[in-house]
């Protein structure tokens, strides 16, 4: 960073550490810190993310920024007491999915019949280039019979790695071999009613190594910009729980000061 810039960063830091701006409180605006400042508003964005970086403050949505609350606890409550499950019977059984009726009784309330479907185990992978670029699939999807933007998946074969599974599938559908794969979150996509672990990887840099070769999954392939991410997913254009929990995962990390992904 140049002077200007190295005494705005030092400007800010007094403020916080003096309690100009408590814990939890929001900066001004970035063009008020701009005015107030005297200083252009892409230098600022510099020492901002340099702050973020070092966890000075931190960034809310496209432009907001606040200083970090160290006092906000997230421990589990340990008053709160777990639903019994009695028993459970099958109502319907194939490869692809389950319905059962589970016997549950919540604490103080009578117990009653819970339908849950049960799905399989998922794993899907993002995978980012060395120009901020995620490798990503257009594609149609006769349920809610739209086209989107997907990201490579699919299930967990039994036995298998969910890794293995993100590796192996990202490459039959996209014909690109991920250099490596990180695992970042487990989740359930619909944690009242269905039970299907998904599986987010994230990963940077991969070698094309010939065409895809599950047709039936594959489509219109091609690296999609992180910058336009915000606008697909106003649109509606980003299919799938996976795709947009890997694709924010990326974007918050970007705004907590990761580092550059490296070349593909």
């Amino acid at each position: 960073m140049g002077p200007k810039s190295e005494r705005v960063y030092r400007t800010i830091r007094e403020w916080i550490a003096t309690g100009k701006y408590s814990p939890g409180s929001r900066l001004p605006s970035e063009r008020t810190l701009s005015e107030e400042l005297g200083i252009g508003r892409t230098a600022l964005r510099q020492v901002l993310a340099k702050l973020v970086a070092e966890h000075v403050v931190e960034v809310h949505g496209r432009s907001s920024y606040r200083v970090p609350d160290r006092s906000v606890t997230t421990e589990a409550p340990t008053d709160v007491e777990p639903w019994q499950i009695h028993g459970e019977r099958t109502l319907y059984d194939n490869r692809w999915v389950k319905l059962a009726l589970v016997d549950v009784e919540p604490p103080g309330v009578k117990r009653f019949e819970h339908h849950v479907v049960r799905l399989h185990h998922v794993a899907i992978a993002a995978v980012l280039d060395n120009q901020d670029r995620v490798l990503m699939m257009w594609r149609y999807r006769f349920v809610p019979q739209s086209f989107g933007w997907e990201l490579p998946g699919g299930i967990v074969d039994e036995g298998e790695d969910p890794l293995q599974t993100a590796m192996r599938e990202f490459e039959e559908e996209t014909g690109w071999r991920p250099n490596s794969l990180e695992h970042v979150v487990t989740y359930q996509p619909m944690v009242g009613m269905v039970d299907s672990p998904h599986e987010i990887y994230v990963g940077q840099g991969a070698k094309l190594v010939g065409e895809p070769t599950d047709l039936e999954e594959a489509g219109h392939i091609a690296w999609v910009p992180l910058a336009d991410i915000p606008g697909l997913m106003e649109r509606g254009e980003l299919m799938g729980s996976g795709t947009l929990v890997a694709l924010l995962h990326v974007l918050a990390s970007r705004g907590a000061g990761a580092s550059p992904t490296t070349a593909a």
